[in-house]
């Protein structure tokens, strides 16, 4: 296979100077909107106490809310301390939600796909759990975030993004009716290019090829011109929330999502983008690793109205769905259950927290997890912590060579407390892991877009895949097998910290969800 190096990474065309003028406008309006609070306020002192009064409203508001605390802590202590620009970045910042219009589009359009859950999940199969306790972690995802539980698919886990890909080229070859592909970052360079072709040809011989990609994700990897490339190939492509240089609340809420359905036969989903650090064609942070699975058989449609939802909101009319929901034959080799499943930021259950939370709370021996930032609610954390104190082999792997060094210090920061419980932390020694994967107690697992920070659990589009009672679950385990061995555990380094360290770790895990 050709691979390119980290030059020609960075020199394949990009968005960047479009995302700087954005925020360069932003960040003027921002400084503009403080500056006139700031004036009002000093003009009058009858603006200076109706300041004072919606300050202490909004943080009662703020501690009502029903969401994590340690969200609503850094959120009082920043309006408390600075009330003009608290206020600000608050009003502009601080709340998980689209601008009415996007909102109301997104409720029609998932109460529309909801329907088509339905059937599945008012079902009376019995299906083959494993224990009581899968059972039980099925029903959460089934009647609290109504994602149907699915037998009759065969779940193939890939800890090496390289045949991860060689699989997706070679399902999205076979589509005969459609090809829907949904990801955060899109390079416009190699990998991107073989799939690109083949795109063209499935499209050149009738087939229906939608890509969807978010414009933060991709914007430092391909230019505005992509969409009307793909368009020319036969390609239907669409942006996720353009980059604008205009304050809106909904640009902090990106489509985090990975997806691949072919066929409403098979799907992908994982951790990885398509771009090349993902398939370590280049190295900007060392050896890359990620993970990813593929589906075949009946949970595929879960995948394929995950990808609607998003889809269908950018548009004005209702997406069409039953003609991309075929009756496909299929005989699954193994009799395990499969939930594909999606959280979003506008409404108020925290879909993706909840499932670790399940698991965590519910392992019996182990539970191990990758993530690449490590930024907990205090819900989180004393779960993990008291799974550990409770006998459990806790572990969890961040990167050994970080992205973005500010987040990274950050996660770090919560690696003291934990491992004072006993939970054990690795780093992964060759570079940057960027996996989000869950096991526990070889009976279930979790393998998806979802990391462990506030970003993923409270602001963005996230998707995942639970699933037990099959081999993937096994594969998993002896993913984290192989991982460990080339991991440095730093748990005895935390565990005994210096009161600086300890003070400097606690101002950084003060404004950590802000971040």
């Amino acid at each position: 296979m050709n691979t390119t190096t980290e030059e020609k990474r960075e020199a394949i065309p990009n968005s960047v100077s479009r995302m700087v003028f954005a925020g360069l406008g932003v960040l003027l309006q921002v400084l503009w909107l403080c500056w006139l609070a700031f004036k009002l306020n000093n003009y009058s002192t009858i603006i200076q106490f109706c300041t004072s009064v919606l300050a202490f409203l909004i943080t009662l508001r703020i501690y009502g809310l029903h969401i994590n605390a340690a969200y609503k802590i850094s959120w009082i202590i920043l309006i408390s301390a600075f009330p003009v620009f608290g206020l600000t970045i608050y009003f502009l910042f601080g709340q998980s939600g689209a601008v009415r219009s996007i909102r109301k589009r997104h409720d029609a359009n998932l109460a529309l796909l909801q329907t088509y859950h339905a059937p599945i999940l008012n079902r009376r199969k019995a299906l083959p759990y494993p224990d009581r306790i899968t059972r039980n972690h099925a029903y959460y995802l089934q009647h609290r975030a109504h994602y149907p539980a699915y037998d009759n698919t065969d779940v193939t886990f890939y800890g090496d993004t390289c045949e991860a890909l060689e699989a997706q080229k070679a399902a999205l070859r076979s589509a005969e009716k459609f090809i829907f592909m949904e990801y955060h970052a899109i390079e416009d360079a190699s990998a991107w290019q073989e799939i690109e072709d083949i795109l063209a040809e499935r499209a050149a011989h009738g087939v229906e090829v939608r890509v969807f990609y978010d414009d933060v994700g991709s914007i430092g990897f391909i230019t505005t011109k992509f969409v009307k490339k793909l368009e020319a190939r036969g390609i239907r492509c669409r942006c996720f929330n353009p980059v604008i240089p205009i304050l809106n609340v909904f640009m902090n809420n990106r489509d985090h999502r990975k997806i691949t359905v072919v066929d409403g036969r098979v799907g992908f989903t994982g951790g990885y983008n398509l771009a090349e650090e993902y398939f370590n064609r280049t190295h900007p942070y060392g050896q890359w690793k990620d993970s990813g699975v593929r589906l075949e058989g009946d949970a595929v449609r879960s995948l394929t109205l995950i990808f609607l939802e998003l889809w269908g909101t950018t548009q004005k009319d209702p997406p069409e769905v039953e003609r991309y929901l075929p009756e496909v034959p299929y005989t699954a080799k193994e009799n395990g259950v499969v939930i594909p499943y999606a959280d979003n930021p506008l409404d108020d259950e925290a879909t993706g927290e909840n499932v670790y939370l399940n698991m965590i709370r519910s392992a019996k021996d182990y539970v191990y997890i990758t993530t690449p930032y490590l930024i907990l609610s205090d819900e989180m954390q004393r779960a993990l912590r008291l799974a550990s104190t409770s006998g459990v082999d806790v572990r969890i792997i961040t990167p050994g060579i970080p992205d973005k060094k500010m987040i990274f210090s950050v996660t770090r920061s919560y690696y003291a407390a934990l491992a004072r419980s006993g939970v054990r932390i690795y780093e992964y020694a060759p570079g940057f892991i960027h996996a989000k994967q869950c096991v526990a107690d070889g009976q279930e697992a979790v393998v998806g877009t979802i990391n462990l920070d506030f970003r993923s659990l409270y602001l963005h589009f996230e998707n995942a895949c639970w699933f037990c009672g099959c081999q993937a679950v096994a594969d998993v385990r002896r993913d984290f097998d192989a991982l460990f061995p080339v991991c440095r555990e730093v748990t005895d380094e935390y565990a005994r910290r210096s009161m600086a360290l300890r003070g400097r770790d606690c101002v950084l895990r003060l404004f950590s969800p802000l971040m």
